[in-house]
Order: structure tokens, then sequence, then C-alpha cells
């Protein structure tokens, strides 16, 4: 029975708060792409945390699959590929799976809010290339947020406006806990050379 494949691919992990422009600067960068909004749990799961109105606080941490997005992670470290789910916002939950290949790829990005919260995990286990927290002002990235918001249906106008105004008031405490967890925080361009850096092939110098 042969082996299987080994990869050893680089995860970039890329956080930020909602609205920063994690998934274009992901796209930009021309690396494969595990998109960590994948891994939320399903709307009626029981053990979705709530906000003191009722409604469900999709922006915790408790909202979210951690050890199955460790766990694909570590899959496409490994081995290159894995398969991973397809998760429907306006639907709230999962709707298909997907296989992710890296195809040969030398690092890949993990993007989502809740990025950061697996840095140590990745540190430790010997995944990570590099952590970073994508931030802007306030104001451009509650713009930002509610036109992809709108645009892609996400919820209604009403619950779009008070998540926004909520997120807008929180960013610089998002920011501070995502950097405090082990990202490094910065704006578009400096994320990108950050990613090229991490991406390039690692060479092994040959024993002598």
């Amino acid at each position: 029975m042969n082996p299987a494949p080994t990869s050893h691919a680089r995860v970039i992990l890329l956080s930020g708060p909602s609205g920063s422009g994690k998934s274009s600067l992901a796209e930009r960068s021309g690396l494969p792409v595990l998109q960590l909004d994948d891994f939320y749990k399903d709307g009626d799961d029981p053990t979705l945390p709530r906000l003191p109105d009722g409604a469900v606080d999709w922006d915790s941490p408790l909202a979210w699959h951690r050890d199955q997005a460790l766990a694909a992670i570590r899959a496409l470290h490994e081995h290159g590929r894995t398969d991973v789910p397809v998760y429907s916002i306006p639907d709230n939950g999962r709707i298909d799976t997907r296989t992710l290949d890296l195809g040969g790829a030398e690092a890949f990005i993990a993007e989502g809010i809740f990025a950061a919260e697996i840095t140590g995990a990745c540190t430790e286990e010997g995944l990570l290339g590099d952590a970073l927290c994508l931030r802007n002002g306030a104001l451009t990235t509650a713009w930002r947020r509610l036109r992809r918001d709108v645009r892609e249906g996400r919820k209604s106008l009403p619950v779009l406006l008070r998540r926004g105004l909520r997120l807008m008031r929180a960013e610089r405490s998002i920011v501070g806990r995502q950097v405090a967890l082990g990202s490094y925080a910065c704006a578009g361009p400096e994320a990108e050379r950050r990613i090229r850096a991490a991406a390039r092939p690692t060479v092994l110098s040959a024993a002598a």
C-alpha cells in the first residue's frame, strides 16, 4: 500500500474585522484559500451563543467549529488536499462540501474573522507561515461590510444595520483581541508583502 502523500504547506492565517477586505486580499494573492466562515455552526445548533435580545451572536467564536477548521488545516498541511464544507450565510447552514486541493503550493491562506483564534495551535503544531490581522479605519470597514452584506443578501437590512453599528463601535477591541492572540495588525499593502514572503519556497541546504 502506498503511503499518503505529504505536503507540509504552511498556513497564513488572515483575520480582521468583518468587512476589512480579507477575502479580496486572499483572492489577489493567487494562493489557495480556505474560507473559515464555512465552519460556522448551523443556525439550529443549540450551542450557538446569543445576544441580550435573543439573536444569534454570529461574531462570537462560539458560533464556529474551531476544531473542524483546525483539522482541515492539518490535513492540507500534511496531504495538500481535504474536503471542506460549503456554508450559506443566508441559509444559516451548510449546503454542500467541496475538495480543496493545494496543487503543490508551498503555502495557503485560511481567512475569516476567527482566524486568530487558532494562531496558538498552528504555531505549536508547526503549521504557521504567518498570522495577520487586516485593519482599516472603522468607517471604511463598516461601509465595505454593509455594501457586501446587502449585495449578497446575507440578512435583512435592519439586522445588517444593527450589527454594523455594534461592530463599528467594537472594532478597536476586535483588532486588539486578534493581536493578543498572536496576529500582526497591518493594512493591505503590508499584508500583501508579508503574504508573498511567507509563500516563498523553503530552500533546504544539502548536507555536506
